[in-house]
C-alpha cells in the first residue's frame, strides 16, 4: 500500500508528537479518510523527510507520532530559475505543477506586455496562495522534499536586473540558436512569455541583460508546452534526467 506524503509548514523532529496543521489535517482526515495506525511520510521543506504514524483522527485535527528522520533529497544539481509570463485559466497551474516535477528551483510569475490576466491587491495574494498550494501538491506527488521558491509576481522589466544565474535564456521561435554549443552552467534562468509570447521589445531588453535567444526546433509551442519542453532539455543536458 502506498504511503501518502504530506507537507506541513511546522518544524518537524523525530520522536515528537504533533497536531498537523489545518490543511494537512483536512487532507489526511477528510480527503484521504485515513484512520489511526496508518503510516505517513512528512516533510517540512527544510530538507529530508520523516516517517510518522497517525495516532488520532478528530473532526478538525489529526495527531501523528513522528518516528524517524531520513536525510533524502531528490533535487537536481542544476539550479533552474523559471520566469514565466502569467497566462489565463489552468495553463499557469499546469506549468507550475510540471515545472516542480521537473526540478525547477525558483519560479517568478511575470507581468509582460501581452499578459491578459489582471491581478492586484487581494486577488494577487489569493492567486499566490493558490500557486503555492500547487507547488506543495506537486512536491508531495513527485517526492521532492524541498519546495521551489515562489517569488512575488512582478513586471518583466523589474525582474530582469535581479536575475543572477550564470546562464540565461529567453525562449522564442524567431531565432535559430540552440543549446548544442553551450557549456554546462552551474545555474540557469529561463524566461518564457504568456499567450502570444514576449514582444520583440521585451526580447531585446532580455538580451541587454545577458539573456541568450533560444529556440527548441522549428515548431511554435503553446505557453504551457514551452517551459516543460525547455526544462526537460536543460535537465537532460546538465541536470539529472537520463
Amino acid at each position: 500500500m502506498r504511503i501518502p506524503r504530506i507537507f506541513t509548514e511546522q518544524s518537524l523532529q523525530a520522536g515528537s508528537d504533533i497536531e498537523l496543521d489545518e490543511n494537512a489535517s483536512r487532507h489526511v482526515g477528510k480527503v484521504l479518510r485515513m484512520q489511526a495506525g496508518r503510516e505517513l511520510i512528512l516533510f517540512d521543506g527544510r530538507g529530508g523527510e520523516y516517517t510518522a504514524t497517525i495516532t488520532d483522527v478528530g473532526k478538525k485535527v489529526v495527531r501523528v507520532a513522528i518516528s524517524e528522520f531520513h536525510d533524502v533529497e531528490r533535487e537536481s544539481p542544476l539550479a533552474i530559475h523559471l520566469g514565466i509570463g502569467i497566462s489565463r485559466g489552468e495553463r499557469m497551474d499546469w506549468v507550475l505543477q510540471k515545472a516542480t516535477e521537473l526540478g525547477v528551483t525558483r519560479i517568478t510569475p511575470l507581468f509582460t506586455e501581452r499578459t491578459e490576466v489582471k491581478l492586484t491587491g487581494p486577488r494577487l495574494e489569493k492567486k499566490r496562495q493558490h500557486w503555492q498550494q500547487i507547488l506543495v501538491s506537486a512536491c508531495e506527488q513527485c517526492q521532492r522534499n524541498t519546495l521551489p521558491q515562489l517569488q512575488t509576481a512582478q513586471r518583466f522589466d523589474d525582474w530582469l536586473p535581479d536575475v543572477t544565474e550564470t546562464s540565461r535564456f529567453v525562449l522564442h521561435h524567431r531565432t535559430d540558436v540552440s543549446l548544442s554549443a553551450t557549456e554546462k552552467p552551474a545555474s540557469v534562468a529561463l524566461v518564457i512569455g504568456p499567450e502570444g509570447g514576449l514582444s520583440d521589445v521585451e526580447i531585446q531588453r532580455a538580451q541587454q541583460h545577458q539573456f541568450q535567444p533560444l529556440a527548441l526546433g522549428p515548431r511554435v509551442f503553446r505557453t504551457e508546452t514551452a517551459p516543460i519542453a525547455a526544462i526537460s532539455v536543460l535537465q537532460y543536458l546538465w541536470g539529472d534526467l537520463s
